[in-house]
């Protein structure tokens, strides 16, 4: 399906009978270690939960993330020459907003590409951006970056694929290296992949990043819960699970948990399947690597990518890479 709006294109490659979180569910809660791919936590909700928790105080990882770019754009546009700009997740642009403007300030902008789930996000976001940046084309592609990324159109321009806020944390190890490898494919010959990423610190404060005083992460974890209520005819009781936010050590990552507090059967009547948690079971809804300079080396090494350029804040708590393929 395709919306033409003046300079703007909305391509849609979720079919009616994709049923991913149907199938995520019914994979994830029949596991012995239950869990559910974080993904799904971005409902309309739980969209604007997140957004709350990228102001609070111990969540630094957005404002800091935003800052570097601040700071950088100029220079990664004059080294580039990016033309295109290709955004996986791309929700509301707000960080990506610097990136477009240092473009525009070059003389280089010409097409932004954003991927996102949500055709009513890309398409709001996309009128915003054509009134804001003259002469520029929007191509947003309405799909799962981690099953359509081949629906990208292509180059028409130096392109640089951003991937920003450590969601590429998200990605168990070896999922990981495979997306990655998959992204040295889509970037062509002479692309480059702008990469943030959270970095390894005090546990501390990580874990008060992920458990916030105000309970705000709290309630965004048990929305999920919600999401599945209202999609697949689940009966679960969110209040009847705690939050549960701690720092793996030896996998260097934070994971995001919701704990029974008392024994559960919870009916899922899309999926005609019925799910039975013991008191104080536990379910996984993120995981979120935290990165070294080795780890993110090795990764980028394992995915054909070298790097490029990488910056980092004062405190040394996030960081963006550009990276290119292997000779590029």
């Amino acid at each position: 399906m395709k919306t033409a709006l003046g300079d703007i294109e909305i391509v849609s490659h979720l079919g009616a009978d994709e049923r991913t979180l149907a199938f995520d569910v019914l994979d994830g809660l029949t596991k012995p270690f239950k869990e559910i791919p974080p993904k799904h936590f971005y409902d309309t909700e739980g969209s604007r939960l997140f957004e709350a928790i990228t102001k609070l105080p111990e969540y630094y990882p957005t404002r800091t993330e935003r800052a570097i770019l601040a700071a950088n754009a100029d220079a990664l546009v004059e080294s580039t020459g990016m033309a295109e700009l290709v955004e996986l997740g791309s929700g509301v642009p707000t960080k990506t907003l610097v990136l477009l403007d240092a473009m525009r300030d070059a003389g280089t902008l010409d097409r932004y590409v954003p991927f996102d789930v949500s055709e009513v996000v890309l398409t709001e976001s996309a009128k915003m951006l054509v009134e804001r940046y003259a002469g520029l084309r929007v191509y947003g592609i309405v799909g799962d970056f981690e099953r359509h990324l081949s629906a990208l159109p292509p180059a028409e321009g130096p392109r640089v694929i951003v991937f920003l806020g450590g969601t590429i944390g998200n990605f168990p190890p070896g999922a990981r290296r495979r997306f990655l490898r998959t992204l040295h494919d889509a970037l062509g010959e002479d692309g480059y992949l702008l990469l943030g990423t959270d970095l390894v610190k005090d546990p501390a404060v990580l874990e008060a990043a992920y458990d916030d005083a105000q309970g705000v992460t709290a309630e965004f974890n048990r929305n999920v819960l919600h999401v599945l209520n209202r999609e697949l005819g689940a009966d679960f009781d969110p209040a009847a699970f705690e939050h549960v936010a701690f720092y793996d050590r030896d996998h260097e990552w934070i994971e995001m948990r919701l704990r029974a507090r008392s024994r559960q059967v919870v009916r899922i009547a899309g999926l005609d399947l019925t799910v039975r948690f013991a008191a104080r079971e536990e379910m996984r809804t993120e995981i979120s690597a935290k990165f070294t300079p080795r780890r993110l080396e090795a990764d980028l090494r394992a995915g054909g990518l070298r790097t490029v350029e990488r910056w980092t804040d004062p405190d040394g708590l996030f960081a963006v890479t550009l990276a290119a393929r292997h000779g590029g």
